[in-house]
Order: C-alpha cells, then sequence, then structure tokens
C-alpha cells in the first residue's frame, strides 16, 4: 500500500534522511524504529506532506504522491497522528473528534465512527463535553487516534503513541491499535521508541539511524538481531 524508494529530506543544509526505502503491504502493521534523532518524525512528516523531500519516491495506493499537499493526502486516506498528540486543547473532546470529520460529509457515518472510537475509548465518552486540556497525556493519546479514525483513513501512521503515558494506559492504546488494525482492516506503519511494544504487535519493522535503514526483517526476526537487542531493548 506504501513504497517508499531513495527518500532524502533535508532541513536547510542539514540532511535529516539519507536514502530511505521501505514498503508497507495493505493490512499489515509495520513498525520503524531507532534512537532519537534517527528521522523517524522526519520520514512519517514526508509521507505525509509536511516537509517535502529533496529526492526520491513515495508511492502511497500505486500513486505517487511526494508532489501532492497535505490536506490533499488526508483526503486520499492517508493519515498521521504526530508525536506530542497535538490535540486542540480549547476545544472539547467530541470538538475536537468533529475536527478529525472536516473532510466527511456522511452524518450517519461519522455518528457511527463516533461511537466506535467512543467504544475504543470508554474515557472519552465520559469526558466528551471536557475540554481535551484538560485530560491526561494517555486520555489525550486516545483522542488524538479517535479523532484521526474519523477522517476515514485507510492507512494510520502514529507518532510515539506512547511517549509520556503512565504503563498500563500504553499497554491500553497497544492493544486498542491492534484492535484498530484487525477490526477496521486499516494498515498502519508505527513510529515507537518502546521497540519491544513495536515489534510485538508489528509484523515487519525496520531499524533507522541516522537517517539511513540499517536493519529490516520480520518483527521477530529483528527482535532476535544482537545488535538491535543490545541498543534497543536493554538486553
Amino acid at each position: 500500500m506504501l513504497e517508499v524508494e531513495n527518500l532524502h529530506v533535508s532541513y536547510g543544509a542539514i540532511k535529516a534522511l539519507h536514502g530511505v526505502s521501505l514498503k508497507v503491504p495493505k493490512g499489515s502493521i509495520v513498525t520503524l524504529i531507532g534512537a532519537n534523532g534517527a528521522g523517524k518524525s522526519t520520514t512519517l512528516r514526508a509521507l505525509s506532506g509536511l516537509v517535502k523531500s529533496t529526492a526520491g519516491s513515495i508511492h502511497y495506493d500505486g500513486q505517487e504522491i511526494s508532489k501532492v499537499p497535505a490536506h490533499k493526502i488526508v483526503g486520499r486516506g492517508l493519515c498521521h497522528v504526530p508525536e506530542g498528540r497535538m490535540i486542540f486543547a480549547n476545544l472539547t473532546v467530541h470538538e475536537n473528534l468533529k475536527m478529525g470529520a472536516y473532510l466527511q460529509h456522511d452524518r450517519k457515518w461519522i455518528a457511527e465512527q463516533t461511537d466506535y472510537v467512543f467504544g475504543l475509548f470508554p474515557r472519552l465518552k465520559e469526558r466528551e463535553s471536557q475540554s481535551a486540556g484538560t485530560l491526561s497525556g494517555g486520555e489525550q493519546q486516545m483522542l488524538a487516534i479517535g479523532r484521526a479514525l474519523l477522517s476515514k483513513p485507510k492507512f494510520l501512521m502514529l507518532d510515539e503513541p506512547s511517549l509520556g503515558i503512565a504503563p498500563l494506559l500504553v499497554k491500553t492504546i497497544f492493544e486498542r491499535i491492534v484492535e484498530i488494525n484487525r477490526e477496521q482492516g486499516l494498515t498502519i506503519l508505527l513510529v515507537e521508541q518502546n521497540a519491544n511494544l513495536a515489534l510485538d504487535i508489528s509484523s515487519y519493522a525496520y531499524v533507522l539511524e541516522t537517517g539511513k535503514i540499517l536493519i529490516e526483517g520480520p518483527s521477530a526476526q529483528v527482535k532476535a538481531d544482537p545488535q538491535v537487542q543490545a541498543a534497543y531493548l536493554g538486553a
């Protein structure tokens, strides 16, 4: 569903990505792991059109999108849940979800999908009228994922969903990511510092280091790699 070849991204004179290539098959969960500053978030930002690549190609659902504006990429069903959640703090939980559906016009579908999100994350239903800025970090992450689901995505990119969240809620969120993949058939590209969790729920993995893919393979194989164990799994 997504094929990236030789992707280069620069911020001025600083080269962030040096020829990244990866594939994400339809219906799969693929993870991208790496240390801080490796280029994981930049990769997602390039895929969603928030930063422009200087070289390489991005094929999504059979079409080249490297020159397509970010708002049109969302309209094609590729949705990005950014690091730090970026919820609208002054709006209520329900208003945040409605913002996710701004490109959708089928009121019946919006109502059904909102109910689906509340079923996934009952805490959001309990706090439906509450300002989003008053939620805990974990609840805000639930809201960010829920808002993305209201955009009618076919492909979901999640950037550090466990960042700054209590361990118990991290477990819940990762269980829901698997549930979304299975129940809604969503293809997921997951960027995550918690390599253990990411490798447990994904089928294929890429290890990014200083803007380059260092290791790739089936997640179980990557998890068993001594280099990965030493660097990311605390072995």
